[in-house]
């Protein structure tokens, strides 16, 4: 076990978005052990709360669901796997067709039309998410013209739902209209569209490589649909009691919830286990 890989919101973090002090504890003791710790997560590095940010034992970051992989130490991106922006204007024209709100990550920070911008209260209506739209999202006046004004590619599009049969019936016509891309969720109201290189499996693949780690020695935590991909590729694959049923499906093992400091207990069991082999 040289690197351990884990998703943030649902996962490390509390249905609060808190790193409980067991958690903490258990990623210090891997540090110690001279293992590579990893957060992986849909967020930008800017939205990662700072309790983790800060933490001096992580230096790389899988972000915007692997469309980046940033080394913070030397402050560069080591991955990037973004939407041409040409491709992201196509696929909103068609997203202006139905009853939802989108906004997109472009240049590690979220963009997003005013006017779905003032509707996010009725899509959003956890507070955590809701602060995450009007915090952390520029409004601009018209989001597809903003995109051929500056012609930046776009680190992921991500919608809102009202309607959860909706959700799921766009889900499957995203997967068929546009092949091109890969369509996942991380909280229940909404939908991702990142590029199809942008997966955190992928991420974690090519930050392996980079460390000279083999991928037999990696280990992911996930808790839905944006880290299936992460837990198949891992050595090994350990979903969150509050997963989704594609994450437990995915998983070579399951561990307590996120509320229940799942991930320390995790770690701390492999630990004990490297440490006093049978």
């Amino acid at each position: 076990m040289r690197l351990i890989a884990f998703d943030l919101d649902g996962t490390l973090l509390t249905t609060e978005k808190e790193l409980t002090p067991e958690n903490r504890a258990a990623l210090e003791r891997a540090a110690e052990a001279g293992i590579v710790l990893v957060p992986a997560t849909g967020r930008f590095y800017g939205v990662i709360p700072e309790t983790v940010r800060s933490l001096p034992f992580f230096r790389y970051f899988i972000t915007i669901n692997g469309a980046s992989v940033y080394d913070a130490m030397e402050e560069r991106t080591l991955v990037r796997a973004e939407i041409p922006w040409r491709r992201a204007v196509e696929i909103m024209s068609w997203l202006d067709t139905l009853p939802i709100i989108y906004d997109c990550y472009m240049d590690n920070w979220g963009w997003m039309t005013r006017a779905l911008y003032e509707q996010a209260a009725d899509f959003a209506p956890h507070r955590h998410s809701l602060a995450m739209l009007q915090d952390y999202r520029i409004p601009v006046p018209e989001l597809k013209a903003h995109l051929a004004r500056v012609g930046h590619d776009v680190q992921k599009i991500q919608m809102f739902f009202r309607d959860p049969e909706l959700r799921l019936r766009t889900m499957e016509e995203l997967r068929s209209r546009f092949p091109d891309l890969a369509v996942t969720s991380s909280i229940p109201r909404n939908v991702e569209l990142n590029s199809l290189d942008a997966q955190k499996g992928i991420a974690l693949k090519r930050l392996a490589a980079h460390l000279g780690i083999p991928m037999e020695q990696t280990v992911a935590f996930g808790d839905d649909l944006n880290d299936v991909n992460m837990l198949q590729a891992a050595g090994l694959g350990v979903a969150m009691a509050n997963a989704g049923p594609e994450a437990k499906a995915a998983a070579d093992a399951i561990t307590e919830s996120c509320d229940e400091s799942g991930v320390g207990k995790a770690i701390a069991r492999l630990l004990d286990a490297a440490n006093n082999p049978q």
